[in-house]
């Protein structure tokens, strides 16, 4: 386990995200806006037509929850996949940034990528949410040996209030549905490893993430669901093991909650590594353009090829 703190300068910019310029969506608004991945739907529409996915409340694009899949091309391929699950504070997606730059960015690695598009608040509240997530990991990993990947080399990476669904779906997973007539729902729901990018966890106060909360639970939730959606409430024993990145300057989801998700999986004994920079806002991606950031994805790598889950060539 490791725990890293560096000193170093961010630029403030802006979060791009998949809504209607210029103001607050009533309803989400989802575009397709990735261009490189092949779309599929985590539950195909039944009957022709319809919408499959459950509690769905419409047939529009919001309503459908997908994967862009992303392979990775050549001999530097690995047996490692990755679901990516963008934010946007449960009531938008940024696709670009947390999406498809992610994706290609593991494809390059020889990392398969698997950018969730799940279904947001105000329309859709819990559980629906972990929901498409736990659809997604059942998805992939029936699906495996399609996608050239093991099924037990399957992780979560999440950012912002994807990374509070990936800790969710780290925390809140079966061993699958024996029996069930859906040969995907037999699969297990736990993610391998964790990636957790400036995270939400806690929706308790006062580092609670207020929007997330709203959209994800409702005006007023009960204080039991807020703290069984406090992922470092939840840690066990198997809870993945974990990669964090945060900066201490994060104005908009407070760096506590990754101190408090780590500190949690160190007294669980679960493996994690924490890196987290002096200065530096919210919603930095890759950290391209802030050149004193962008050092912590090859931190990530290392990790990762540590862990088997990277070829040890990638750079």
């Amino acid at each position: 386990m490791k725990f890293w703190l560096g000193m170093v300068l961010g630029l403030t910019a802006g979060l791009p995200a998949v809504s209607v310029p210029g103001q607050t969506p009533a309803a989400p608004y989802v575009v397709d806006v990735l261009t490189g991945g092949k779309k599929m739907l985590l539950w195909p529409d039944k009957p022709r037509g319809g919408n499959g996915a459950p509690g769905a409340v419409g047939n529009e694009a919001i309503d459908r929850p997908l994967l862009y899949v992303y392979l990775p091309k050549g001999e530097n391929a690995t047996k490692t996949g990755v679901i990516v699950a963008p934010g946007g504070g449960y009531q938008h997606l940024s696709m670009k940034k947390e999406g498809e730059d992610v994706a290609l960015w593991l494809n390059a690695r020889g990392v398969a990528a698997f950018v969730l598009v799940y279904r947001l608040g105000p329309t859709y509240h819990h559980p629906i949410e972990i929901g498409d997530a736990q659809r997604a990991i059942r998805t992939v990993r029936a699906r495996a040996s399609e996608y050239g990947i093991s099924s037990d080399h399957l992780g979560m990476w999440g950012f912002s209030a994807g990374g509070h669904l990936a800790a969710t779906a780290g925390t809140k997973f079966d061993a699958g549905k024996a029996g069930d007539p859906d040969p995907i729902e037999r699969q297990s729901s736990r993610p391998d490893f964790l990636v957790l990018s400036y995270p939400v966890i806690t929706f308790e106060d006062p580092y609670g993430h207020t929007g997330s909360r709203k959209y994800l639970l409702g005006e007023h939730p009960d204080p039991a669901l807020v703290a069984e959606l406090s992922a470092d409430q939840q840690v066990t024993r198997d809870t993945p093991p974990s990669f964090l990145y945060s900066t201490t300057d994060d104005k908009t989801v407070p760096v506590l909650n990754s101190v408090m998700f780590y500190t949690a999986l160190v007294k669980a004994g679960v493996p994690a590594e924490m890196h987290i920079f002096q200065n530096g806002p919210h919603g930095t991606g890759l950290a391209q353009g802030y050149p004193d950031l962008k050092v912590w994805p090859d931190l990530l790598a290392t990790w990762m090829r540590a862990r088997g889950y990277m070829g040890k060539g990638s750079e």
